[in-house]
């Protein structure tokens, strides 16, 4: 939770920063590879942890533990299905910052680019009601 809480914080003062928008979003496409590579082991050792401190896999089904199962799918899907789409955009555009506003390929980028931001939304969202269902618990 505090990983996305200040990559939050993170990109939004990287922009004003750097002034290339481009290296910019490489930064960031970099950093958020590395957090949802750290949120799907993280989420991998809760619910293997549920698991061995309930000493039933019928732990799993309880709300804490979906969510985070959800949060672990959110991020998979963003990671390897939105931002792999993201990336062959970028590449096939060359700059970002100089493609054109109604240029097929931009249009599409910002499209996926929102669904990326809606999927983190869900994992940050899920993420606080887990914590907040574990916190309960006992």
């Amino acid at each position: 939770m505090g990983s996305i809480l200040f990559f939050i914080v993170f990109t939004q003062g990287l922009f004003p920063l750097i002034n290339n928008n481009d290296l910019t979003g490489t930064l960031v496409g970099y950093a958020i590879g590395r957090l949802h590579v750290i949120g799907i082991v993280s989420g991998v050792v809760y619910l293997l942890a549920t698991v061995v401190a309930e000493r039933s896999v019928g732990a799993l089904a309880r709300p804490a533990a979906l969510l985070v199962f959800l949060m672990i799918v959110c991020t998979m899907v963003s990671q390897y299905g939105v931002i792999a789409r993201m990336d062959v955009l970028k590449l096939q555009m060359g700059s970002v910052s100089a493609t054109p506003a109604g240029n097929p390929l931009l249009v599409s980028f910002n499209r996926l680019h929102q669904y990326s931001v809606r999927l983190e939304t869900v994992v940050l969202l899920s993420g606080l009601a887990a914590m907040f269902l574990t916190a309960r618990q006992k």
